[in-house]
């Protein structure tokens, strides 16, 4: 019988003659997938965790916005002056950030006013991740005469500058609201994620395992989503988590220049369009809605960066 030595750092497992050297801090066991070392990398990233715990704020704003002011956020009270400063003591009351020419709580206005410029990035997200990933994902598959319809589909719609084409679809519609602008964003913005959807996926179709799933008689479904799309879509998810931020950005610009939400909608964008005329007597209604805005783009942009760099080894 071989010798077992054990110590408080390893453990010494016998195997037939040999003997085979285990960490103990690591679980024997199935190894980890790309996916498991990915997430593993990014519980120890602060990048990763200050984004996270911001944008689980910002979602907690968007979906209950109650919960954190009791002023009515469409409310003026002209006793209330706009030239008065932010009582910035006066935590989450409705004169934290002032007040605007109307005597409107800044603050309300900053709290209600995430819900739409937060469901408009997450929905335009959404839908040209699956849409411009289905396009991709079969474009770059198939190849030959689909590759190229599609590629040049493609194409004319990336010729298309974003604002100038949004601006465009929008002025068409007298009623703009979450899902118009969500649907006039998401026609224009899913090009990007096709041409990195197509390029993955003609990297990965010749991949070991995807011959030996046809050769074993594997339908074109099945190799395409339990096979090429798992191991494809990695850059796509770090794409669209930084894109996001531009759809929210997008948003905003639009309802700065008129042609988002209506004057009776709350968005961050209109009330930054709103306090332009004010900004040398009363910058704080400008300050606020718009560093709430860049904020969320920040923590959006931050957890992308965080994901990218767990997602590619050369990264680490």
């Amino acid at each position: 019988m071989p010798d077992i030595t054990k110590t408080t750092d390893q453990t010494v497992t016998p195997v037939g003659p040999q003997t085979v050297v285990v960490d103990a801090g690591e679980a024997p066991g199935k190894p980890r997938s790309l996916w498991g070392d990915a997430w593993r990398d990014l519980r120890r990233r602060p990048l990763f965790l200050i984004s996270s715990a911001l944008i689980v704020v910002l979602l907690l704003v968007a979906a209950f916005p109650g919960l954190f002011t009791s002023a009515d956020p469409k409310y003026g009270d002209l006793t209330n002056h706009f030239l008065q400063k932010p009582n910035l003591t006066h935590f989450f009351q409705a004169d934290w950030f002032g007040y605007d020419r109307q005597g409107r709580s800044v603050y309300a206005r900053v709290v209600y006013g995430a819900r739409n410029s937060i469901m408009v990035g997450l929905g335009v997200t959404i839908l040209v991740t699956v849409f411009g990933g289905l396009i991709g994902m079969l474009a770059g598959y198939f190849g030959g005469i689909w590759d190229s319809l599609l590629s040049r589909i493609t194409d004319v719609f990336f010729g298309i500058p974003f604002l100038l084409g949004a601006m465009v679809v929008l002025n068409a519609f007298t009623v703009r609201n979450v899902w118009v602008i969500t649907g006039a964003l998401a026609f224009l913005g899913w090009t990007q994620i096709a041409r990195v959807m197509r390029g993955a996926v003609i990297t990965t179709k010749h991949a070991d395992y995807v011959m030996a799933a046809k050769a074993l008689g594997a339908d074109t479904k099945r190799i395409l989503f339990r096979h090429i799309l798992p191991n494809a879509v990695a850059p796509v998810i770090v794409i669209s988590t930084i894109a996001l931020g531009t759809y929210i950005v997008a948003e905003s610009t639009l309802s700065y220049l008129g042609l988002g939400f209506g004057d009776d909608a709350l968005s961050w964008g209109g009330d930054i369009s709103d306090a332009l005329s004010d900004i040398r007597n009363n910058p704080h209604t400008l300050i606020f809605p718009a560093g709430m805005l860049s904020l969320t783009v920040l923590a959006f942009i931050m957890l992308g960066d965080a994901v990218r760099e767990a997602l590619d080894p050369k990264l680490r």
